[in-house]
């Protein structure tokens, strides 16, 4: 069977690894410092050129996931000077067959393909056949449906992140004017927007709200609110309770959206660093509350991703279906 080389491209590091069929080699993945290749008309490219360089492999076919928009066949990174298309990944590597996916169409076409000890079911449910969603809170935020199997499968792209926060009582209305007015004040757009509030930097965002409630000096990172959380440091508390309450309206609206049958899939670190809290603070009460159609109370299920290398395998796994 023919290899592969595939890369998940992050705003920091690459990670690039081979892959036969839907099996990512574990020993062949290797890490890229993106900074290592900024300038001097360097790019993804060129750290496919290396790692093929220095492992000696000869590839069939090559897949990239990018942490930016895909259109056109071309991919635009959100946070790097890097463009790529088929003629570039192609002259870099050899490879006949190309694919680029967005990073979050990589992680719903490794669905399926995750080993079961790399699930975490944090809301129990019904799975059944149709629809599946993945939810990607980390530096961002997105969302999209996963529909279909094999060569089949559709990921859509989505820039849902941005959609309004949900705001259903006076707290949440006084979180939202609270965001707008920080985001003024640098200078930023005032629109509160879901990643305002669960992407990385919107956990500290909650916390400089919850700090401003309690009258108390806010300012923390989210790497700090997480440790301040660990001590049970209540303005922390407050900040990871809003996350979770939040968290569960923004997926109850995506799960009527699409109905998502198959299951609702997080991942991410955001995901990963509030999951041993999503009981405590009342995931499933909030997902699960009423409304005037009973989907929300019976069905469903999510499940965080706790796989750092999905991307890659939803890599592996579009290039084999569409071999």
């Amino acid at each position: 069977m023919s290899l592969a080389i595939l890369a998940d491209i992050g705003g920091t590091n690459t990670r690039v690894a081979l892959a036969q069929g839907t099996a990512v080699k574990a020993d062949s993945i290797r890490r890229f410092s993106n900074a290592d290749y900024r300038g001097a008309g360097k790019d993804i490219a060129h750290i496919l050129r290396d790692y093929l360089d220095q492992t000696g492999a000869a590839v069939d076919g090559v897949c990239v996931a990018a942490a930016g928009p895909v259109q056109d066949g071309v991919a635009t990174m959100t946070n790097l000077d890097w463009t790529m298309d088929a003629a570039k990944l192609s002259g870099a590597t050899g490879a006949r067959r190309v694919a680029i996916l967005n990073d979050l169409q990589a992680q719903g076409h490794a669905l399926g393909h995750i080993a079961p000890d790399h699930l975490r079911r944090v809301m129990d449910g019904p799975v059944m056949a149709g629809s599946m969603l993945v939810v990607g809170l980390g530096t961002g935020v997105n969302a999209a449906p996963v529909h279909g199997s094999g060569a089949a499968r559709v990921v859509p792209p989505s820039e849902c992140g941005h959609v309004n926060m949900p705001v259903r009582s006076e707290e949440d209305l006084r979180l939202m004017r609270f965001v707008e007015q920080l985001l003024a004040s640098r200078g930023e757009v005032p629109h509160c927007g879901v990643e305002e509030v669960l992407a990385g930097r919107g956990l500290g965002n909650l916390y400089a709200f919850a700090a401003a409630e309690a009258g108390v000096a806010g300012g923390l990172t989210s790497a700090e609110v997480l440790a301040a959380l660990d001590k049970g440091e209540p303005v922390a508390t407050h900040a990871a309770r809003l996350y979770v309450r939040i968290l569960g309206q923004a997926l109850a609206d995506l799960a009527l959206i699409h109905l998502p049958y198959g299951g609702i899939y997080l991942i991410g670190g955001m995901a990963r660093a509030l999951t041993p809290h999503f009981d405590a603070f009342g995931l499933t009460a909030t997902f699960r509350d009423a409304r005037r159609v009973d989907l929300l109370q019976k069905d469903f299920s999510i499940t965080v991703v706790e796989d750092d290398f999905a991307a890659l395998t939803g890599c592996a796994a579009y290039l084999a279906a569409t071999a």
